[in-house]
Protein backbone atom coordinates (compact mmCIF):
# COMPACT_ATOMS: atom_id res chain seq x y z
CA UNK A 1 0.00 0.00 0.00
CA UNK A 2 1.21 3.53 -0.89
CA UNK A 3 -0.63 6.21 1.56
CA UNK A 4 -4.15 5.93 0.99
CA UNK A 5 -3.62 4.20 -2.55
CA UNK A 6 -3.79 0.38 -2.68
CA UNK A 7 -2.37 -1.60 -5.53
CA UNK A 8 -4.31 -4.20 -7.43
CA UNK A 9 -2.90 -6.47 -9.53
CA UNK A 10 -3.87 -6.83 -13.01
CA UNK A 11 -4.06 -10.16 -12.66
CA UNK A 12 -7.60 -9.92 -11.74
CA UNK A 13 -8.48 -8.41 -14.81
CA UNK A 14 -6.03 -11.45 -16.75
CA UNK A 15 -8.37 -13.88 -14.76
CA UNK A 16 -11.63 -12.34 -15.92
CA UNK A 17 -12.69 -10.94 -12.47
CA UNK A 18 -15.16 -8.03 -12.50
CA UNK A 19 -14.67 -7.57 -8.78
CA UNK A 20 -12.45 -6.82 -6.28
CA UNK A 21 -12.21 -9.36 -3.62
CA UNK A 22 -14.40 -7.35 -0.51
CA UNK A 23 -10.89 -7.89 2.14
CA UNK A 24 -9.10 -5.75 -0.03
CA UNK A 25 -11.51 -3.07 -0.14
CA UNK A 26 -10.72 -0.22 2.67
CA UNK A 27 -13.66 0.83 5.03
CA UNK A 28 -15.16 3.97 2.60
CA UNK A 29 -15.11 1.36 -0.24
CA UNK A 30 -16.88 -1.01 1.52
CA UNK A 31 -19.49 1.57 2.54
CA UNK A 32 -20.08 2.84 -0.65
CA UNK A 33 -20.16 -0.87 -2.18
CA UNK A 34 -22.83 -1.87 0.73
CA UNK A 35 -24.89 2.01 -0.33
CA UNK A 36 -24.57 0.30 -3.68
CA UNK A 37 -25.89 -2.85 -2.96
CA UNK A 38 -28.88 -1.20 -0.84
CA UNK A 39 -30.03 0.86 -3.81
CA UNK A 40 -29.60 -2.13 -6.31
CA UNK A 41 -31.49 -4.75 -4.13
CA UNK A 42 -34.67 -1.93 -3.60
CA UNK A 43 -34.51 -1.22 -7.23
CA UNK A 44 -35.02 -5.16 -8.07
CA UNK A 45 -37.90 -5.18 -5.77
CA UNK A 46 -39.66 -2.23 -6.52
CA UNK A 47 -39.25 -1.39 -10.29
CA UNK A 48 -41.61 -4.22 -11.37
CA UNK A 49 -44.07 -2.34 -9.77
CA UNK A 50 -43.90 0.70 -11.25
CA UNK A 51 -45.09 1.75 -14.61
CA UNK A 52 -45.24 4.42 -17.27
CA UNK A 53 -48.60 6.26 -17.88
CA UNK A 54 -49.34 7.79 -20.97
CA UNK A 55 -52.64 10.36 -21.21
CA UNK A 56 -54.38 11.94 -23.91
CA UNK A 57 -56.94 15.18 -23.17
CA UNK A 58 -58.89 17.50 -24.84
CA UNK A 59 -57.67 20.87 -24.71
CA UNK A 60 -60.33 23.33 -25.18
CA UNK A 61 -58.62 26.85 -26.80
CA UNK A 62 -59.34 30.31 -28.57
CA UNK A 63 -57.84 31.30 -31.94
CA UNK A 64 -57.16 34.95 -33.19
CA UNK A 65 -60.04 35.23 -34.33
CA UNK A 66 -62.18 34.05 -31.67
CA UNK A 67 -63.24 30.69 -32.11
CA UNK A 68 -62.86 28.11 -30.27
CA UNK A 69 -61.01 24.74 -30.93
CA UNK A 70 -60.57 21.25 -29.42
CA UNK A 71 -56.95 19.92 -29.45
CA UNK A 72 -55.75 16.83 -28.18
CA UNK A 73 -52.58 16.89 -25.76
CA UNK A 74 -50.57 14.05 -24.48
CA UNK A 75 -48.88 13.76 -20.83
CA UNK A 76 -46.65 11.40 -19.13
CA UNK A 77 -45.78 10.30 -15.43
CA UNK A 78 -45.22 7.49 -13.63
CA UNK A 79 -47.20 5.30 -11.17
CA UNK A 80 -46.78 2.07 -9.02
CA UNK A 81 -48.99 -0.96 -8.41
CA UNK A 82 -50.17 -1.63 -4.91
CA UNK A 83 -52.41 -4.52 -4.86
CA UNK A 84 -52.02 -7.75 -7.38
CA UNK A 85 -55.34 -7.30 -8.80
CA UNK A 86 -54.24 -4.15 -10.71
CA UNK A 87 -54.81 -1.11 -8.89
CA UNK A 88 -51.91 1.94 -9.34
CA UNK A 89 -51.27 4.70 -7.54
CA UNK A 90 -50.17 7.85 -9.05
CA UNK A 91 -50.34 11.82 -8.78
CA UNK A 92 -53.68 13.46 -9.90
CA UNK A 93 -52.31 16.25 -11.79
CA UNK A 94 -50.77 13.11 -13.87
CA UNK A 95 -54.39 11.20 -14.86
CA UNK A 96 -56.97 14.06 -14.29
CA UNK A 97 -58.97 15.29 -17.01
CA UNK A 98 -57.90 12.46 -19.27
CA UNK A 99 -59.77 11.50 -21.89
CA UNK A 100 -57.61 7.84 -22.24
CA UNK A 101 -54.74 6.35 -19.91
CA UNK A 102 -52.39 3.81 -21.14
CA UNK A 103 -50.22 2.14 -18.42
CA UNK A 104 -46.73 0.22 -19.67
CA UNK A 105 -45.27 -2.16 -17.49
CA UNK A 106 -42.06 -2.76 -16.60
CA UNK A 107 -41.78 -6.32 -18.98
CA UNK A 108 -43.21 -3.37 -21.75
CA UNK A 109 -46.88 -5.11 -22.20
CA UNK A 110 -49.43 -2.19 -22.21
CA UNK A 111 -52.87 -1.91 -20.88
CA UNK A 112 -55.61 0.61 -20.64
CA UNK A 113 -56.45 1.74 -17.59
CA UNK A 114 -59.09 3.34 -15.91
CA UNK A 115 -59.65 6.31 -13.63
CA UNK A 116 -61.09 5.05 -10.30
CA UNK A 117 -60.67 8.24 -8.17
CA UNK A 118 -58.82 10.86 -8.13
CA UNK A 119 -58.19 13.88 -5.40
CA UNK A 120 -56.70 17.19 -6.98
CA UNK A 121 -56.21 18.32 -2.82
CA UNK A 122 -53.66 15.93 -2.36
CA UNK A 123 -52.13 15.46 -5.91
CA UNK A 124 -53.29 11.35 -5.61
CA UNK A 125 -55.32 9.46 -7.84
CA UNK A 126 -56.06 5.55 -8.29
CA UNK A 127 -56.20 4.16 -11.67
CA UNK A 128 -56.75 0.09 -12.51
CA UNK A 129 -55.48 -2.29 -14.96
CA UNK A 130 -57.00 -5.74 -15.73
CA UNK A 131 -53.58 -7.65 -16.30
CA UNK A 132 -52.30 -11.22 -14.78
CA UNK A 133 -49.08 -12.10 -12.84
CA UNK A 134 -48.42 -8.42 -11.13
CA UNK A 135 -46.32 -7.73 -8.99
CA UNK A 136 -47.39 -5.06 -6.37
CA UNK A 137 -45.25 -2.61 -3.76
CA UNK A 138 -45.48 -3.01 -0.02
CA UNK A 139 -45.92 0.33 2.05
CA UNK A 140 -44.01 2.06 4.75
CA UNK A 141 -44.97 4.19 7.67
CA UNK A 142 -44.28 7.59 6.90
CA UNK A 143 -44.83 8.92 10.47
CA UNK A 144 -41.79 6.95 11.61
CA UNK A 145 -39.14 8.40 9.00
CA UNK A 146 -35.96 10.39 10.17
CA UNK A 147 -34.29 13.36 8.77
CA UNK A 148 -30.71 11.53 7.08
CA UNK A 149 -32.55 8.40 6.03
CA UNK A 150 -32.02 7.15 2.90
CA UNK A 151 -34.89 8.01 0.24
CA UNK A 152 -34.66 6.51 -3.28
CA UNK A 153 -36.98 7.97 -6.22
CA UNK A 154 -38.09 5.40 -8.57
CA UNK A 155 -40.46 6.23 -11.65
CA UNK A 156 -40.82 4.76 -15.58
CA UNK A 157 -40.91 8.09 -18.03
CA UNK A 158 -40.79 6.72 -21.10
CA UNK A 159 -41.93 2.69 -20.30
CA UNK A 160 -38.70 1.32 -21.39
CA UNK A 161 -36.88 0.94 -17.80
CA UNK A 162 -36.84 2.11 -14.32
CA UNK A 163 -35.35 5.30 -13.45
CA UNK A 164 -33.38 5.46 -10.22
CA UNK A 165 -32.44 8.41 -8.02
CA UNK A 166 -31.19 8.30 -4.55
CA UNK A 167 -30.48 10.93 -1.60
CA UNK A 168 -31.19 11.30 1.84
CA UNK A 169 -34.54 12.36 3.73
CA UNK A 170 -34.00 16.10 4.11
CA UNK A 171 -36.76 17.28 6.18
CA UNK A 172 -40.38 16.16 7.05
CA UNK A 173 -43.17 17.50 7.67
CA UNK A 174 -42.89 20.10 5.32
CA UNK A 175 -46.41 21.77 3.58
CA UNK A 176 -46.98 21.98 0.00
CA UNK A 177 -49.92 23.75 -1.53
CA UNK A 178 -51.62 21.98 -4.01
CA UNK A 179 -53.36 23.19 -7.56
CA UNK A 180 -56.83 23.57 -5.82
CA UNK A 181 -55.03 25.95 -3.20
CA UNK A 182 -55.40 23.58 0.07
CA UNK A 183 -52.22 22.67 1.82
CA UNK A 184 -50.86 18.93 1.66
CA UNK A 185 -49.51 18.36 5.66
CA UNK A 186 -46.58 16.39 6.62
CA UNK A 187 -44.71 16.80 3.00
CA UNK A 188 -41.40 15.06 2.83
CA UNK A 189 -38.27 16.77 1.37
CA UNK A 190 -35.85 14.85 0.06
CA UNK A 191 -32.67 15.57 -2.20
CA UNK A 192 -33.33 12.47 -4.39
CA UNK A 193 -33.42 14.41 -7.70
CA UNK A 194 -36.67 13.78 -9.65
CA UNK A 195 -36.27 12.90 -13.20
CA UNK A 196 -38.62 14.49 -15.76
CA UNK A 197 -41.54 11.96 -15.99
CA UNK A 198 -41.30 10.61 -12.40
CA UNK A 199 -44.34 12.32 -11.03
CA UNK A 200 -46.22 9.74 -9.01
CA UNK A 201 -43.37 7.22 -8.93
CA UNK A 202 -42.63 6.12 -5.13
CA UNK A 203 -40.17 7.40 -2.71
CA UNK A 204 -38.94 4.02 -1.04
CA UNK A 205 -36.81 3.32 1.91
CA UNK A 206 -33.86 1.29 1.83
CA UNK A 207 -36.13 -1.75 3.16
CA UNK A 208 -37.71 -1.37 -0.33
CA UNK A 209 -41.42 -0.25 1.24
CA UNK A 210 -43.04 3.04 -0.60
CA UNK A 211 -42.83 5.84 2.33
CA UNK A 212 -44.24 8.55 -0.38
CA UNK A 213 -45.20 9.30 -3.62
CA UNK A 214 -43.08 11.49 -5.76
CA UNK A 215 -45.34 15.15 -6.70
CA UNK A 216 -42.72 17.87 -7.28
CA UNK A 217 -39.52 19.24 -7.88
CA UNK A 218 -38.55 23.05 -6.78
CA UNK A 219 -35.70 24.62 -9.96
CA UNK A 220 -35.06 26.99 -7.71
CA UNK A 221 -34.56 25.65 -4.67
CA UNK A 222 -31.37 23.60 -5.56
CA UNK A 223 -34.04 21.20 -6.63
CA UNK A 224 -35.54 20.32 -3.47
CA UNK A 225 -38.10 17.38 -3.76
CA UNK A 226 -41.54 16.38 -2.39
CA UNK A 227 -43.47 13.49 -1.92
CA UNK A 228 -46.95 13.20 -0.37
CA UNK A 229 -46.53 10.71 2.49
CA UNK A 230 -48.03 7.52 2.32
CA UNK A 231 -49.85 7.28 5.54
CA UNK A 232 -51.62 10.68 3.67
CA UNK A 233 -52.27 7.99 1.07
CA UNK A 234 -53.53 5.29 2.96
CA UNK A 235 -56.05 7.53 4.13
CA UNK A 236 -57.10 8.95 0.62
CA UNK A 237 -57.25 5.61 -1.08
CA UNK A 238 -60.30 3.96 0.48
CA UNK A 239 -61.80 6.91 -0.32
CA UNK A 240 -61.22 7.08 -3.97
CA UNK A 241 -62.31 3.59 -3.68
CA UNK A 242 -65.35 3.93 -2.68
CA UNK A 243 -66.38 7.17 -3.66
CA UNK A 244 -63.95 7.52 -6.29
CA UNK A 245 -63.26 10.99 -4.61
CA UNK A 246 -62.62 12.56 -1.06
CA UNK A 247 -65.55 14.09 0.44
CA UNK A 248 -64.66 17.23 1.95
CA UNK A 249 -67.04 20.01 4.29
CA UNK A 250 -67.08 23.53 3.49
CA UNK A 251 -68.89 26.57 5.19
CA UNK A 252 -69.13 29.10 2.09
CA UNK A 253 -67.06 32.04 2.69
CA UNK A 254 -64.59 33.77 1.14
CA UNK A 255 -62.01 35.49 3.58
CA UNK A 256 -58.81 36.25 4.58
CA UNK A 257 -56.10 35.81 7.49
CA UNK A 258 -56.17 39.03 9.99
CA UNK A 259 -54.14 39.90 12.44
CA UNK A 260 -56.06 40.63 15.86
CA UNK A 261 -55.63 43.39 18.07
CA UNK A 262 -54.00 42.43 21.19
CA UNK A 263 -56.05 43.95 23.55
CA UNK A 264 -58.86 42.40 21.83
CA UNK A 265 -56.72 38.67 22.41
CA UNK A 266 -56.00 39.62 26.21
CA UNK A 267 -59.87 40.74 26.81
CA UNK A 268 -61.77 37.47 25.24
CA UNK A 269 -58.60 35.26 26.44
CA UNK A 270 -58.37 33.85 23.25
CA UNK A 271 -55.10 31.34 22.62
CA UNK A 272 -53.98 32.81 18.98
CA UNK A 273 -53.61 36.14 17.90
CA UNK A 274 -54.69 35.63 14.42
CA UNK A 275 -58.46 35.10 12.78
CA UNK A 276 -60.07 34.50 9.68
CA UNK A 277 -61.80 37.84 9.00
CA UNK A 278 -65.36 37.26 7.00
CA UNK A 279 -65.33 39.01 3.29
CA UNK A 280 -68.89 37.42 2.62
CA UNK A 281 -70.63 34.68 2.31
CA UNK A 282 -72.31 32.21 -0.35
CA UNK A 283 -75.91 32.49 -1.02
CA UNK A 284 -77.94 29.33 0.33
CA UNK A 285 -74.26 28.38 1.98
CA UNK A 286 -74.13 27.23 5.55
CA UNK A 287 -71.93 29.80 6.51
CA UNK A 288 -75.16 31.95 5.46
CA UNK A 289 -77.74 29.79 7.01
CA UNK A 290 -76.40 30.12 10.25
CA UNK A 291 -75.99 33.95 10.35
CA UNK A 292 -72.31 34.73 9.52
CA UNK A 293 -72.04 38.24 8.57
CA UNK A 294 -68.70 39.97 6.12
CA UNK A 295 -66.57 41.58 9.03
CA UNK A 296 -67.53 38.79 11.63
CA UNK A 297 -63.61 37.04 12.33
CA UNK A 298 -63.92 33.03 13.14
CA UNK A 299 -61.50 32.32 16.09
CA UNK A 300 -62.63 28.90 16.93
CA UNK A 301 -63.83 25.45 15.65
CA UNK A 302 -65.38 22.94 17.76
CA UNK A 303 -63.37 23.79 21.01
CA UNK A 304 -59.72 24.56 18.59
CA UNK A 305 -58.47 27.65 17.85
CA UNK A 306 -58.67 28.95 14.19
CA UNK A 307 -55.72 31.39 13.07
CA UNK A 308 -56.05 30.99 9.15
CA UNK A 309 -57.85 29.99 6.42
CA UNK A 310 -55.76 26.54 6.22
CA UNK A 311 -55.96 25.89 9.70
CA UNK A 312 -60.04 25.96 9.17
CA UNK A 313 -59.40 23.51 5.98
CA UNK A 314 -57.65 20.57 8.35
CA UNK A 315 -60.98 20.57 10.22
CA UNK A 316 -63.64 20.54 7.54
CA UNK A 317 -62.94 16.59 6.20
CA UNK A 318 -65.95 14.20 5.75
CA UNK A 319 -66.34 13.60 9.69
CA UNK A 320 -68.38 16.86 9.61
CA UNK A 321 -70.78 15.71 6.98
CA UNK A 322 -72.13 13.05 9.21
CA UNK A 323 -73.29 9.41 8.10
CA UNK A 324 -74.24 11.10 4.38
CA UNK A 325 -73.53 14.30 2.44
CA UNK A 326 -76.89 14.11 1.00
CA UNK A 327 -80.02 16.12 2.02
CA UNK A 328 -82.33 14.93 4.31
CA UNK A 329 -79.49 12.70 6.31
CA UNK A 330 -77.95 12.62 9.84
CA UNK A 331 -75.73 15.88 9.56
CA UNK A 332 -72.85 16.65 11.92
CA UNK A 333 -73.35 19.91 13.73
CA UNK A 334 -70.45 22.03 14.56
CA UNK A 335 -69.71 25.32 16.43
CA UNK A 336 -67.76 28.55 15.26
CA UNK A 337 -66.71 31.03 17.55
CA UNK A 338 -66.49 34.43 16.30
CA UNK A 339 -65.62 38.03 16.98
CA UNK A 340 -68.51 40.25 15.73
CA UNK A 341 -67.55 44.05 16.53
CA UNK A 342 -66.27 43.90 20.21
CA UNK A 343 -68.05 40.58 21.28
CA UNK A 344 -67.48 37.02 21.30
CA UNK A 345 -70.26 34.87 20.10
CA UNK A 346 -70.34 30.84 19.61
CA UNK A 347 -72.93 30.40 16.27
CA UNK A 348 -73.90 26.79 15.32
CA UNK A 349 -73.72 25.85 12.10
CA UNK A 350 -74.09 22.32 10.53
CA UNK A 351 -70.94 21.91 6.82
CA UNK A 352 -72.24 20.93 3.75
CA UNK A 353 -70.34 18.81 0.97
CA UNK A 354 -68.00 20.87 -0.83
CA UNK A 355 -69.66 21.57 -4.25
CA UNK A 356 -66.36 21.68 -5.81
CA UNK A 357 -65.55 18.09 -5.94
Amino acid sequence: MIGNLRQVSNDYLARGENKIPRDMLNADEQLLDAYSQAVIGVVQKISPAVVNIDVQRQVRGRSRNSQTYTQEVQGNGSGFIFTPDGYILTNSHVVSEASKIEVTLADGSNYEAQLIGDDPDTDLAVIRIHAPNLVSARFGDSDSLQVGQLAIAIGNPYGFQATVTSGVISATGRSFRSRTGRLIDNMIQTDAALNPGNSGGPLVTSHGEVIGVNTAVILSAQGLCFAVPINTAKIVIPALLRDGKVRRAYIGIAGQNVELPRKLVLYHELSVGRGILVISTEVNSPAQKAGLQAGDVIVGFNGQPIGSVDELHKYLTHEQLGMSGVAGAFRQKSRLIILRRHQKLAIDIIPEESPLQ
